[in-house]
């Protein structure tokens, strides 16, 4: 593995800022990188690039949940005896959460690994997606809510939000947005649906970040440090402000907001090639 193909500094900017954006907001990054190609002609950039944008993600959701992230490092911690005590206990109860609910989409991403990979190549099939994503949306928002809050969520919540991730594997399908709109489902109020959604890209994101760390080094050893650098200072920034916009933003309003989004932009995607080519 090499340096990102083709990327110059200002594109890996572009899709970095794109990636920190539609990471969070429920609207499908990979949909977006789609159109992008369409209109830009931006090459799609290779599994380095792309792991370390992630990594721009992932720094963006350990600083705006920064509370959070403190208290899985707690539940790290070998007793639960002292004054933290009680914490600790409650880290543990996080981190069992947050292992039951990436289970399932990182058993199916293996299983099927060949097949979502195939579907990249289809443009059509990210509209369609894209358009799915927010009717997702639209019908989860409709459902009834009890108010639950993260503190409140149980292992069996946490594998249904699971399970809801693994159509997420599909480009086109937001994993924020489904994951979400999982929460939703079960009772919870949007802003901790939220949180739990953010939580649970950290497991993927650091697995693959681990796992390419051999093909990084060989990147920034062979001078492709700079697009590397751009995109991933880009995508942190830019995630790190999707966050809080978000968390914000679903205290008073529906998330409805991104159906009609995601349902203009699944037909962009649709309809552009038409006029393209």
């Amino acid at each position: 593995m090499g340096p990102p193909r083709a990327l110059n500094i200002w594109q890996a900017t572009v899709l970095g800022i794109f990636q920190g954006l539609t990471e969070f907001l429920p609207v499908s990054s990979s949909g977006h990188l789609v159109l992008l190609e369409q209109l830009f002609g931006l090459q799609e950039p290779d599994l380095t690039f792309d792991v370390m944008v992630h990594l721009g993600t992932l720094l963006a959701v350990v600083v705006a949940l920064w509370e959070e992230i403190s208290l899985l490092l707690m539940g790290l911690k070998p007793s639960t005896k002292g004054i933290d005590g009680e914490r600790i206990k409650a880290g543990r109860r996080l981190i069992l959460l947050l292992v039951v609910g990436t289970i399932p989409a990182a058993i199916a991403g293996l299983v099927a690994k060949d097949f979502v990979e195939g579907l990249f190549g289809s443009v059509s099939f990210v509209g369609v997606a894209l358009l799915i994503t927010g009717t997702l949306i639209w019908w989860a928002e409709g459902r009834p809510r009890t108010g639950r809050s993260l503190e409140e969520m149980v292992p069996l919540d946490a594998l249904w939000i699971g399970i809801w991730q693994i159509i997420a594997l599909a480009p086109g399908i937001s994993r924020s947005g489904s994951t979400i709109s999982a929460g939703l489902t079960r009772g919870f109020n949007r802003v901790d649906a939220a949180r739990f959604s953010f939580l649970l890209s950290v497991p993927a994101i650091a697995g693959a970040v681990v796992l390419q760390m051999d093909d990084l080094m060989l990147a920034i050893s062979s001078g492709a440090w700079g697009p590397l650098f751009a995109g991933t200072v880009a995508a942190a920034a830019t995630g790190f402000v999707a966050i809080r916009v978000l968390l914000q933003l679903v205290k008073d309003h529906s998330l409805r907001i991104f159906s009609y989004y995601t349902w203009t932009i699944g037909l962009l995607v649709l309809i552009l090639p038409l006029f393209l080519h």
